[in-house]
């Protein structure tokens, strides 16, 4: 039996100094091989690792997935844990990585080839077709990396940060890149290029 005690929630910690001590506990026990202390991690931290995926995916069965897959590698990356004193940073810094990869592996654009383009933008039942048309016409006077940008803010709702880590590249280039892509785009469309509005 583990030496760590059980609890249900935050408010029965007197500050976060204890709280992390407690996780930090359940970890050591965890890598030893001790299922109650993995038990009362996985308990403690559960809410907060399914939330985060949850914001970053907007999928529940995705962010479900992540909640199994990280708790996975927590197991048997436990005994490589070494205390910061934010155990519960280690533990998101792994959900994170696992909710990017999620999204990599949903929204690989350099493989798609470009008669998909249309497949992938027209999810929208409210999109006509002459419309989808147009718009992955527009799309393709892009370059790939402006594509992308476009496409994973507007299309799968990312926010420019997690577009940043997403695509690995400084927030300052991504909303460079999307102000450059939008202005490309309004010109093309103002211009006309024998496209009717």
């Amino acid at each position: 039996m583990s030496d760590i005690p059980d609890t249900i929630n935050m408010a029965d910690w007197k500050n976060e100094k204890e709280h992390d001590a407690y996780l930090d506990k359940c970890i050591e026990e965890t890598a030893v091989g001790n299922m109650d202390g993995f038990r009362k991690l996985y308990t403690e931290t559960k809410s907060s690792v399914y939330g985060f995926a949850l914001s970053m995916l907007k999928n529940p069965d995705d962010a479900e997935d992540v909640l199994q897959d990280c708790f996975v590698k927590i197991h048997s990356a436990a005994g490589d844990y070494k205390s910061q004193g934010k155990p519960l940073a280690w533990i998101l810094t792994i959900t994170k990585n696992l909710c990017l990869q999620v999204l990599r592996d949903k929204t690989k654009q350099a493989d798609m080839p470009e008669e998909d383009w249309e497949k992938f933008i027209g999810v929208n039942d409210n999109i006509s077709v002459e419309d989808n048309i147009v718009l992955t016409e527009m799309l393709n006077t892009l370059a790939e990396d402006e594509r992308q940008i476009v496409v994973l803010h507007v299309v799968s709702g990312l926010k420019h940060r997690e577009i940043s880590d997403f695509m690995k590249i400084p927030l300052s280039t991504v909303l460079s890149k999307y102000n450059r892509s939008l202005k490309k785009l309004n010109e093309k469309l103002t211009k006309g290029d024998g496209y009717e509005r």
